[in-house]
This record gives structure tokens, sequence and C-alpha cells, in this order.
């Protein structure tokens, strides 16, 4: 059997012999991820341990789960909080260590292969696993436990292939956490409607700002992939379009409320170029933003025309094949009363004392 290390009070650890790691590297796939030792340490006090370059001989992977630590790796130090990993390189020298007054429980791997490089790269530095309904931590430990029992069950090669090809599905689990944490939503049917209005509320709440399809992705924490499909799918719109749209609602506000100037606006709405902001208005609503501020000084009343969908003559409508669930709502200021677009389906330049609420209505017409 391997040999069993002894430690901390509720360790368990392994050592594979160096006969059979030389096996698993002379084999088609035990020679692309093998591991050399594995083991989990919980409430590790005083761990220690400190390493030159000839002596990091394998790729390390700790996993915090709770409590804390530290290592230093190229002169630097970092701490190691609940629910980090990383991967220190081999050939490179490096410490590590647990917090004294909060000791962390950690699991950790030592591997090696022609494949260690590619799941390591990049996690030299902590890396979150942020606990939440799909990041799926309790599975990956489940996966841990299997490796774990694989390498225990003896030296037959099976079970060392076995625990390899486990190895891979761990590893790939945290290089791959958007799309491992996206698999498990998709498998367990969660429902994404929580996932746009976040991601809308996100775009709203950071409209001067420059924000790119991964930031948003990253606030739900989905990949940039699999978001945008659930996206569009959920509001008959890109992120990256609806964002627009918005920017040019609040444009529209400045617009009709307010007396800056384009080239003061644009800024405010997430577009340092004037010039482009007034060529994307000008696309959006079929008039330059300066003939748009113009048609504020002549009030109009909401006729029943307008609340049918007959918008003024060159008006466009802002928002067309949407899902009316994620339809932004609009107020009028001058009456208070909210109308839905699914209902009356006006744009915003038929009504220049109406500005924008932007709340997102479900199809029973009750805020969420």
């Amino acid at each position: 059997m391997p040999r069993i290390k002894e430690g901390f009070k509720g360790e368990r650890a392994i050592v594979l012999p160096a006969f059979l790691i030389e096996e698993l590297k002379q084999d088609p796939l035990g020679s692309e991820l093998y591991i050399t030792d594995i083991g989990y340490y919980p409430h590790a006090c005083f761990h220690y341990r400190k390493r030159n370059t000839e002596e990091a001989t394998e790729f390390i992977l700790i996993y915090c789960m709770e409590g804390e630590g530290w290592f230093e790796l190229d002169k630097h130090r970092y701490v190691v909080t609940a629910n980090q990993f990383f991967i220190l390189p081999k050939h490179q020298a490096h410490a590590y260590g647990s917090n004294e007054r909060n000791p962390w429980t950690i699991y950790w791997i030592h591997f090696n292969g022609t494949k260690a490089a590619f799941f390591s790269a990049g996690f030299d530095r902590p890396k979150d696993i942020t606990p939440q309904e799909d990041s799926r931590i309790k599975e990956r430990l489940v996966l841990f436990e299997e490796i774990y029992s694989s390498i225990s069950s003896g030296y037959s090669k099976n079970y060392m292939l076995y625990a390899t090809t486990s190895l891979f599905h761990f590893l790939g689990s945290m290089k791959f956490i958007g799309e491992y944490r996206d698999c498990g939503s998709m498998r367990n049917g969660c429902r994404s409607k929580d996932v746009v209005q976040i991601a809308i509320h996100f775009m709203q709440e950071n409209l001067s700002k420059t924000i790119r399809l991964a930031d948003i992705a990253a606030e739900v924490n989905l990949s940039v992939s699999y978001f945008s499909n659930l996206f569009e799918e959920k509001t008959g719109s890109s992120p990256l379009r609806y964002l627009t749209y918005l920017r040019i609602q609040e444009a529209c506000h400045y617009l009709d409320f307010t007396n800056l100037k384009i080239n003061q606006i644009s800024p405010l709405v997430g577009y340092e170029d004037s010039l482009y902001f007034s060529r994307l208005f000008t696309k959006t609503m079929g008039m330059p933003p300066s003939a748009y501020k113009e048609r504020k000084k002549v009030k109009t009343t909401p006729s029943t025309n307008s609340r049918s969908g007959k918008g003024q003559p060159g008006a466009r409508s802002l928002r067309t094949n949407y899902n009316p669930d994620y339809l932004p709502a609009i107020t009028c200021s001058k009456r208070g009363r909210n109308f839905s677009r699914r209902k009356y389906n006006f744009s915003i330049m038929d009504h220049s004392l109406c500005r924008i609420k932007y709340t997102v209505r479900p199809c029973n017409g009750k805020a969420f």
C-alpha cells in the first residue's frame, strides 16, 4: 500500500513510491498527467514548507477551504483566504504556510506530466472560487475524494490511470471554472431570469463607464458565450445592443430635462467621443441629438395614436422584437403613471415629458 504521512490531527496524505511514478511516466496516458503526492490538512496550525529550485520538482496545487495562509513566489508574498486556490510551478523556489491565528484547511496535490504546465498556467496567484448556487464546490470535493480513494486502493495500474483521468477533470474544473459552473447550471435546469436582471442592473448602474461584454458576464459569473446566448434568448437582444439602447434612453432623458450640451452628455452615457455618440444616436433614434433637443421645445401631449404605437412622423421606435418581460418601463413625469411598452408601444421620441424608469417588468406587469 502507498505510504501515508502523519502530521496534523485528522490529516490524510499519500506519497506514491518512485517505482510507480516511473511506470506512469512510461504510460501514454499517465505520462501526460500523474500524481506524486495528495492529501488533506484540516486546521493545519504551524504548517510550513520551503523548497529551493532543485527541490521543486512537481507542480503543487493548494485549495484552501477554510482559514488563511500564504505563499511566496518570485520574491512576492500572497495571502490566501477561504475558497481560494493557487498552483506553484515546478523548478521555482517557493515557500508556503498557514496563518498562525486562523490556520487554513487545505486540499493539496503534487502533480507532473507533459500536460501539467497547461493546467497550472495563470494560477501562480490566488484564484477565487466564489461559493454560490452553481459553484459546484461539493462536486469538486467529491472528485478529489474519488482521486484519493483510487490512489489509496493499491498499486494497480488501472487505479492509477483512473486517478489520472479524474485529475484531468479536477484540474479542468479550475482551469475552465466558468464553463464548469455553466454546465452544472444547464444540467440542473437553473432558470436564468435572475441572471438577466442582475446583468441589466449592472448595465444601468454603469452607463457612464466603459463596459465590455466580459465585464457583464463576470458580474453574473458566467462564461461570455453562455451568457450572451442566455441574455439574447431572454430579452431578444444581444447584451451590448441592449446596453446601447439603455445609454441612448439615458441620453434622451438628459436632452429632455437638462440644458447640458451634447459633448457634456456623451461621457455621461459612456461615450467619450461625442461625434461617435451623435452618429449612434442618429442611427438609433432616426435624428441627431441636436434635432431631438429642439423637439422638446415643442410641448406635446401623448395622443391616443401614440399610445397605440403610432409615433410622430420621423420617430423611430427604440425597441423592436424584444421580450416584453425585459422592456424598460416608462414613467410619465407629469402624471406619475407607468406605461408598459408591451401594452402601449410608444417611442421615447413621442414623449418629451417621459423619463425612462429602469425597472424590468414581467408578463403580469408587476415589478420584480
